[in-house]
Parts: structure tokens; C-alpha cells; sequence
């Protein structure tokens, strides 16, 4: 066994004691087989060798192969002697750099650094988290709101199911403006929180939030959201003047994160001990909640100046509400969803075919069908046509 390494022996003595604890009837054969990651026919086939030949027949041949990419001993260690001897002291990166122009060094900086390492030339360094400094808060009340979801089990009483809460918080006081169990987080429930928030407070400077799919189209998880693929709530953000910041880390959303596990430590047992069951007893729980909470944690602002502008007579039906741009078909009809909506007969024009409109669907699940500013029919849930331009 001299020409294998270590870990091969150590791999072949395992193998060696779960066929051992499979054959005591310590564990199935496909238990042993999930243990070391191989199928069972492999365990099978490795349990006869070792009762032929032993434990020596166990261990992988490969290992006992010089491997033709290896690299040559006298050349390792040429560069352990040049680093001992000439170079002490310097980092991995900058002896590598030197050593590639003083002395024409040709392996990588992955190589050299495991050469080093190994060797004991160079310490092992844990990975250091990149430094974050904490951010002040707004100073005035409405400047900056944090939006967010917390999937969690919200109802003691109701193990099985799991609810999102949508929260609402402002950054400069940490008051929770709203706070509601809905069955998931979705583009309807956000444009929802905001409606509340803004008919209560007025509009916001700037709207904080995560990269989930309400907030941003992403090409793939984790990149950057994509400015010609604006999200419903980002393109009512936009019409309405409010800046859209999103957060890359979970760290960035520190105190959104905060009240989340706060709300999860105290608002679960408040709900179990208030007997809410369902979604609707929670959300009735919550409105007596809500004083509460900012009594207990929000903190007075820097600048007692309010950061919300007035609605101003602002229709936020028309802005919080799921829009799409569409063609009007030759049956005068456009499609919104799997919804069909039939455009009625215009004033002064035969047909409508081939115009450019805008389809909306509002918050109280009614459509509307606009042409620039003008309406030109009101729709209910089921798609019926309620009012017309004519």
C-alpha cells in the first residue's frame, strides 16, 4: 500500500466498514449504498472482492498511477527553495507575479499557492467577509420605505399552513405601516400594501426592496434586474415618481430583516394566544397589533419634517394595477390574462381593429381599456362590460 495515498486508504477502510456493518445486518444493502454514493451493484461487487482477496482489492488502482500532468519533483522543489530562500515573507499573488519575471516561472497561481500551503510556507487564510458599514437612517419620516415578504408558519394553531406578511416599514422611524397575511407574495398583494400606504401617508421618495419577482426581472438568480423588462409594481413606481432601490445581499435589507424576525418571535405567540386560526382572524388581530409594535420599537426621526408628498387628487387606481399594452384584434376584442374583453362600438369609428391600447386590471379585479386618455370601456371581474365611451 505504499504507492497509495492516504486518502485512498482511508476511502478503501470505509468502504471496507459499511459493507462490514451491511453483512452484520446493521444496515440495508441500500443504505450502504447511499452512505459511500455509489449504486448497489458497486457495493455488491466490492463486498465479493473483499471476500476474496481482502481489504487490498478495495482500494481505487487509479490512485496508484503518477498522473501525466504531474508536476516534476525537482521543479517543486525549485519552487519551494526560491520562495525559502529569496522570498519569505512575500503573499502568494506577488511571489507568483515575481517569479514569472525574474526567474521565468510558468505555473499557475492556483499551483503555487497549494505548493506553499502545503509546505507550510504560507498560512491558510479563512475567507473574509467583505466589510460592511452600517447605514444612518433617513432622516425624515416617508423618505426611504422597506417593502417585504416573510414566508413563515404565522398560525400556531394552524401548523400545516404557511402564510406570506407582507411589511411595509419605514427606514427613518422603523414604524410598520402595514402589516398583512396574504396567502403568497405576489404583484397583486404588493400593489395592494401600497395603495393602503400611500392613500394613509402620501407618496415616498424611494420604495427599497429585494430582487423577487414582483420587484425585477432578472436574467438568471442573483444578476442584475433588467432595465428593458420593467415589473408592474417598478413601472407604477416610475409613473408615480418614486425611486425603486433594490438590494443585492440580505444584509442590505438589515432592518426589514430585523422586523421580520422580531414579528416571527412575538407576533406567533401573540396570534396562538389571541386563538387565530385562519388568515382573515390574524390580519382583524393585526390592527390592534400594529400601535402596539410602534409604540414598543419605533424611534422618533432626526428631522421632524414629513418625507411624503400629498396625493393631490392622484387616481392610484389608474398607476397601482396591472397594465399591458396590447392590439386590438378584428373582433374588437383584447386579451388580458386568460380574460377576453370586447370592446363596444366607438362614437364616430366602424371598427376598432388594429388599435394600439392600454389594458388594465385594477385592484378590485375590474378592467379597464384606454386609448392615450381616452376610456374606452370599463370592465367587471368576469370581464362584462360595465360603462362605455358611448
Amino acid at each position: 500500500m505504499e504507492r497509495y495515498t492516504r486518502a485512498a486508504v482511508e476511502r478503501a477502510m470505509k468502504v471496507q466498514e459499511v459493507i462490514l456493518q451491511a453483512m452484520n445486518g446493521r444496515m440495508k444493502w441500500i443504505e450502504a449504498a447511499e452512505v459511500l454514493g455509489v449504486s448497489p451493484r458497486t457495493v455488491r461487487r466490492w463486498r465479493w472482492r473483499m471476500q476474496h482477496y481482502g481489504l487490498g482489492r478495495l482500494l481505487d488502482g487509479r490512485c496508484a498511477v503518477p498522473s501525466c500532468r504531474r508536476v516534476p519533483r525537482a521543479e517543486v522543489e525549485g519552487i519551494l527553495r526560491l520562495y525559502r530562500e529569496r522570498y519569505t515573507g512575500f503573499n502568494v499573488r506577488h511571489f507568483v507575479e515575481v517569479a514569472q519575471r525574474e526567474h521565468g516561472l510558468r505555473r499557475s497561481y492556483s499551483l503555487v499557492k497549494q505548493l506553499l500551503q502545503g509546505a507550510g510556507l504560507v498560512r491558510k487564510r479563512r475567507p473574509r467577509g467583505r466589510h460592511r458599514q452600517r447605514r444612518e437612517r433617513r432622516a425624515c419620516f416617508g423618505t426611504m420605505l422597506h417593502i417585504d415578504g416573510s414566508r413563515h408558519a404565522w398560525l400556531a394553531l394552524a401548523p400545516a399552513e404557511r402564510h406570506s406578511l407582507i411589511a411595509v416599514v419605514d427606514d427613518a422611524t422603523g414604524q410598520l405601516l402595514y402589516a398583512r397575511l396574504e396567502a403568497a407574495e405576489s404583484t397583486e398583494t404588493i400593489l395592494r400594501a401600497l395603495r393602503q400606504v400611500f392613500t394613509r401617508h402620501g407618496l415616498p421618495q424611494q420604495v427599497y426592496t429585494d430582487r423577487a419577482s414582483w420587484a425585477a426581472c432578472t436574467a438568471r438568480a442573483g444578476s442584475r434586474p433588467r432595465a428593458d423588462r420593467p415589473t408592474q409594481v417598478e413601472r407604477a413606481l416610475e409613473a408615480l415618481g418614486i425611486e425603486h432601490l433594490h438590494a443585492y445581499s440580505p444584509q442590505a435589507r438589515g432592518r426589514s430583516e430585523r422586523v421580520n424576525r422580531t414579528l416571527q418571535d412575538r407576533l406567533v405567540n401573540e396570534l396562538r394566544v389571541a386563538g387565530a386560526q385562519t388568515s382573515t382572524e390574524a390580519n382583524r388581530y393585526l390592527e390592534e397589533f400594529l400601535p402596539r409594535y410602534n409604540q414598543r420599537f419605533a424611534v422618533p426621526p432626526a428631522d421632524p419634517q414629513s418625507g411624503f408628498a400629498p396625493l393631490h387628487g392622484v387616481d392610484l387606481e389608474q398607476y397601482l394595477c396591472v397594465e399591458g399594452r396590447r392590439c386590438v384584434a378584428r373582433d374588437n376584442t383584447v386579451v388580458l390574462g386568460r380574460t377576453i374583453l370586447q370592446i363596444p362600438r366607438q362614437p364616430g369609428r366602424a371598427s376598432c381593429q388594429g388599435l394600439k391600447v392600454v389594458v388594465r386590471r385594477h385592484l378590485d379585479g375590474g378592467y379597464s381599456v384606454l386609448r392615450g386618455n381616452r376610456l374606452l370601456a370599463r370592465y367587471d371581474a368576469r370581464g362584462r362590460c360595465a360603462a362605455s365611451a358611448a
